[in-house]
C-alpha cells in the first residue's frame, strides 16, 4: 500500500486524514523491469568477459564460472548429447568446498535423462525447487542427483539446427531466484551454443591440418609440430617405415586397394608407438618419433616390432635409429634412420626376388 497522511481541521477540531491506495501491481510490474535491467546487464557483462577467452573451451569455463558465482549457484555445468545417444558432462564449474562431478558423469545411459529430452523437445526446461519431488515418477533420477548433493536444480536445452545437443544447468540455486536463474540460463544458451559450434568448427580444422586423412595419424605439420615441441637435451628414437609392393598394389588392383593397404600398415605401426608421435609424411612413408625415450626400451620395442611385422606379413621396409639427445640436426637423425630403412628394403627385395622396378 501507499500511504498519503494528513492533518485537517474541521469545526475546530483536528482529524488526521489517511488515503492509501494498492499499489500492489504497479510493485510486481517495477519489480519485473529492475530484474530484467539486472539480468540484461549480468547477460552483456558475462559474454562481454567470455568473449574475450582466447579458444571456445574457454569461452565456456568462464562464462559457466561467471554464472555460479552471478546465481549463487554450487556447480554449472555442459552436458553433451553422444552420437552413440549417451551423454556426458563436458564442461565444469564448481564453487568452493564442492565436489567435482565430472568424471563422474561421462556415458550416462539415455534413459537417464529420458525425461528431460521430452520436455526439451517441447521447448521445456527443467526447474526442480525440491528433487525429491521427482522421488517416486524418477527414482534412478532421483539417485543421481541426491548422490551429487543436490537440492534445487534448473537446467535448460541446447538447440543447434532444431536438434537438442545437450544440456546446461545450475545445482542448488537459491529457490528465491528460480525464475531469475531459468531466464538467465535460457538467454545465455544461445551464447553456449555458438561456442560448441565454434569448438567444433576449430577441432575440425585442426585435423584438416594435422592429421593425414586417409590414415588418421600425423601429417607433416604434425610432425614439425612434434619436433619442434620436443625437449632437445633428451633421447630420441626414429622409426623410419616403407610400404613396399605399394605401387605393384595399385597398378595392378587398383588405388582403393592401395589406400586400403596404406591404412592396414599405418594402423599396424600405431598399435605399436602410439604413445609417441606417428606419422604419414609420404604416399608410402611412416615415420615414428620417440621423444625421451630410453635406448633399452626403445631397442626392446624394435625387437618386437621387426618379429610382428614378420609374423603377420606387414609389407614394411624399416629404419631405426636412437640418439642421447635430440639437438644434433633433426635431418641428420632422420636421414640415418632412412638410410637403414633402404637398407632393409634392398634386403627385402634381394631375398624375394622381385626387380624393384617393376
Amino acid at each position: 500500500l501507499l500511504t498519503k497522511d494528513t492533518i485537517v481541521e474541521y469545526n475546530n477540531r483536528l482529524y488526521r486524514l489517511n488515503i492509501s491506495i494498492d499499489v500492489s501491481e504497479q510493485e510486481k510490474y517495477n519489480k519485473a523491469v529492475r530484474q530484467y535491467e539486472d539480468l540484461e546487464k549480468n547477460v552483456n557483462e558475462a559474454i562481454r568477459t567470455a568473449m574475450q577467452a582466447g579458444t571456445p573451451d574457454d569461452a565456456i569455463n568462464i562464462i559457466l564460472e561467471y554464472l555460479g558465482k552471478t546465481l549463487n549457484g554450487e556447480r554449472t555445468y555442459v552436458v553433451e548429447k553422444a552420437e552413440n545417444n549417451y551423454d556426458n558432462n563436458t564442461y565444469e564449474w564448481v564453487a568452493k568446498g564442492i565436489t567435482p562431478e565430472i568424471d563422474r558423469l561421462q556415458n550416462l545411459p539415455p534413459e537417464v535423462c529420458e525425461n528431460w529430452y521430452i520436455s526439451f523437445n517441447e521447448g521445456n526446461p527443467i526447474v526442480l525447487e525440491d528433487i525429491r519431488d521427482i522421488i517416486h515418477d524418477n527414482p534412478k533420477q532421483y539417485e543421481i542427483l541426491a548422490a551429487q548433493n543436490i537440492h534445487s536444480i534448473v537446467v535448460v536445452p541446447l538447440y543447434h539446427e532444431g536438434k537438442t545437443i545437450g544440456f546446461y544447468g545450475v545445482d542448488n540455486p537459491p529457490i528465491h531466484d528460480i525464475d531469475y536463474v531459468r531466464n538467465m540460463l535460457e538467454i545465455t544458451g544461445y551464447f553456449i551454443v555458438a561456442q560448441i559450434m565454434n569448438r567444433d568448427l576449430f577441432r575440425e580444422l585442426h585435423d584438416m591440418s594435422y592429421r593425414d586423412q586417409l590414415t588418421k595419424v600425423g601429417n607433416r605439420h604434425a610432425m614439425r609440430k612434434y619436433v619442434k615441441d620436443m625437449n632437445k637435451s633428451r633421447s630420441i628414437g626414429v622409426v623410419y617405415c616403407d610400404i613396399t609392393g605399394l605401387k605393384r598394389v595399385n597398378d595392378n588392383e587398383g588405388h582403393a586397394a592401395g589406400d586400403t593397404l596404406i591404412r592396414k600398415c599405418c594402423s599396424f605401426v600405431n598399435d605399436f608407438y602410439n604413445d609417441y608421435g606417428v606419422f604419414r609424411i609420404g604416399g608410402d612413408e611412416i615415420l615414428v618419433l620417440c621423444s625421451c625415450i630410453d635406448e633399452t626400451e626403445f631397442r626392446s620395442r624394435e625387437n618386437t616390432f621387426r618379429t610382428a611385422v614378420a609374423e603377420n606379413n606387414i609389407p614394411l621396409a624399416v629404419g631405426f635409429s636412437w640418439h642421447e639427445t635430440s639437438g644434433k640436426s633433426i635431418g641428420e637423425i632422420l636421414g640415418e634412420a632412412e638410410k637403414n630403412m633402404y637398407a632393409d628394403k634392398a634386403e627385402y627385395y634381394r631375398k624375394s626376388g622381385i626387380e624393384r622396378r617393376k
